[in-house]
């Protein structure tokens, strides 16, 4: 399933939901939650062939596990986040899901300590 099919599922989606919310609106969101899901684990999938290709890399290049994996955890907390943020204001509570937002952005920018540690160390060593 590519690009294509995952927007015309979510384009066909959307469709079927604006015609559902008319008659009832609780079918409409779960049905765009349903396809959300649907699309998140598939992308979600995807995530082995991005780990195989983050290990080939290390094996060219001696590349400290601990900032592959930081990177992934910023690029996991980034992708749900967004979803849960997204799955909340399609509720109609957008407020929630911009708290969901400001959350995921303090957990990125924790979870990034240890790069910008290593970072300014880096620099005091050069100065």
């Amino acid at each position: 399933m590519g690009i294509l099919t995952v927007a015309g599922i979510g384009i066909v989606t959307v469709l079927i939901a604006g015609q559902l919310k008319v008659l009832k609106s609780e079918y409409s969101l779960y049905l765009s939650v349903a396809v959300m899901l649907l699309i998140f684990f598939y992308s979600a999938g995807r995530l082995g062939g991005i780990l195989s290709v983050m290990e080939q890399i290390q094996t060219y290049f001696p590349v400290n596990e601990i900032y592959v994996r930081t990177l992934l955890k910023i690029v996991g907390v980034s992708y749900i986040a967004e979803f849960a943020s997204h799955v909340c204001r399609d509720a109609g509570y957008g407020a929630v899901g911009s708290q969901i937002e400001i959350f995921g952005k303090l957990t990125v920018l924790a979870v990034s300590m240890p790069i910008l540690t290593a970072l300014l160390e880096t620099l005091n060593d050069f100065l």
